[in-house]
């Protein structure tokens, strides 16, 4: 089985400039069922920036059908990312220091105050634990992650303080998946149970991004398709959208199909996720995609 859907169903260029949603789908709760009716997946984006409340995470599950599935972005903190000090929990921050208090965005280095913040992340997710729907948790490691000892024992890290969560690794730097590389970096997934993310991103022709190498290393292969905006990628200031404003054209969505094929023939379960979120794009990439797949599985089913 092949899954598509879209890295967020909230972000706000897509809810404000996109003809996704019809006139009058204008809540939370509406935008969601909504999007639930169109796709059986959607990846949460906004657990990157702050821990959601149980509250939240209950409604989402309330609001879908019994099957639909939520792939969670990890919090910043949990990747070695750097985070607004008001997204911080209050009982993670009664352990940080008084320098790191002082500081807009902080990072966690401390053994006490990261293991709360992934207890936390956990928590936090358990009605989505008890209604069935949770899919892999996302770790995108940052641009600095290089392909090192020490990096390969904190994605192992990560994966034990998940405990019974499922999680996939998205690299961002292109030492993981240089040639001679990437399958000592596949073998390495595999060999402790967590799901290798393709990304499909702007390429410079070095190890600043990551290239499109396929592979499956759990049950599940997964893909996140950011677009290939080469201008906006490292362009700093402004929207943080604008770096996913790019709408795939329908010759390379074509070209994307031959290998979500290959790793659905190894996988159980195969995911492709647009996150081009910038005024809907993901949502029409997403629809494209999906109508391509249901007509090659019929011409097959007919010949």
């Amino acid at each position: 089985m092949i899954h598509v859907g879209s890295c967020s169903w909230t972000e706000t260029s897509l809810i404000k400039s996109s003809d996704f949603y019809p006139k009058g789908v204008n809540t939370a709760e509406a935008r969601l069922r909504y999007y639930a009716d169109m796709f059986y997946v959607v990846e949460v984006d906004s657990s990157y920036y702050a821990v959601p409340s149980a509250r939240t995470v209950k409604q989402w599950a309330e609001r879908t059908p019994p099957d639909f599935r939520f792939h969670i972005k990890a919090y910043a903190l949990l990747t070695g990312h750097s985070a607004d000090l008001r997204s911080v929990p209050p009982e993670v921050r009664d352990l940080l220091s008084n320098a790191s208090l002082k500081k807009g965005r902080v990072t966690l280095n401390e053994k006490e105050p990261l293991e709360e913040v992934f207890r936390l992340f956990r928590e936090a997710l358990r009605p989505l634990v008890e209604a069935g729907k949770v899919g892999v948790v996302v770790f995108q490691y940052p641009p600095f992650f290089v392909n090192s000892s020490r990096n390969l024992d904190y994605i192992v890290r990560c994966k034990e303080l998940m405990k019974d969560f499922r999680i996939g690794v998205e690299f961002r730097h292109g030492s993981w998946l240089a040639p001679g590389r990437a399958d000592s970096a596949l073998s390495f997934l595999k060999e402790n149970g967590i799901t290798y993310i393709t990304a499909d991103e702007p390429q410079y022709g070095n190890l600043s991004t990551v290239p499109f190498v396929t592979g499956v290393t759990t049950g599940i292969a997964y893909f996140r398709l950011h677009g290939r905006n080469k201008a906006n990628w490292f362009k700093r200031g402004g929207e943080t959208s604008l770096r996913y404003d790019y709408l795939y054209s329908e010759g390379e969505l074509r070209e994307f199909i031959t290998p979500f094929v290959e790793a659905a023939r190894k996988a159980e379960e195969t995911f492709v996720m647009f996150n081009n979120c910038h005024l809907g794009y993901s949502m029409k990439n997403a629809r494209q995609l999906s109508e391509m797949l249901e007509a090659g599985s019929r011409s097959k089913n007919t010949a």
